[in-house]
């Protein structure tokens, strides 16, 4: 039993742990490439990116609780019925956001006829990013990925209490 719920814990943290840091390099990326010019038309050049994230597929315990809601009923005040079956050898799967990473076309253009990357009117294009929300990003993202690593601590705790008794 205790494998099996710190194998769990830890998975889903360190998924969460992913995503955060996932999202720190993406908006260290978008920093450093701010001025980053490209030829409209071109493969070549940097493109905005963000950090997308999606819930995981429900799990078999998820789906039977979700279908036995409507018909849940309670016995007595602190009692609820327990008709609600769950599957015997459900595979564990961490929990968790799933993310991908989706590139923007947002461009921004400026006037630089001597520049190399100037098209016929003498316009330059460059990677329309937000200074300030990416920093913000980065802050939200440092402190949601210290909140995991404090789940962890706690876990780990915990684990260590429960072999004490």
């Amino acid at each position: 039993m205790i494998p099996d719920r710190l194998s769990s814990a830890f998975q889903t943290a360190a998924k969460g742990l992913a995503v955060q840091r996932e999202r720190i390099n993406v908006a260290s990326r978008n920093i450093a490439n701010v001025n980053t010019s490209s030829v409209e038309g071109s493969k070549q050049g940097y493109r905005p990116q963000s950090v997308q994230t999606t819930a995981p597929e429900p799990t078999s315990f998820q789906r039977v609780l979700t279908q036995s809601m409507g018909s849940l009923s309670k016995t007595r005040e602190q009692h609820l019925s327990p008709r609600m079956p769950v599957e015997n050898n459900v595979d564990r799967q961490s929990l968790g956001p799933n993310h991908t990473i989706a590139e923007k076309d947002n461009f921004r253009y400026e006037y630089e006829p001597n520049h190399p990357d100037a098209n016929e009117e003498g316009m330059v294009r460059y990677p329309d990013i937000d200074m300030v929300e990416e920093m913000t990003n980065i802050v939200s993202a440092n402190r949601m990925y210290e909140a995991n690593l404090s789940s962890i601590e706690a876990e780990k705790e915990i684990m260590k209490r429960a072999l004490q008794i």
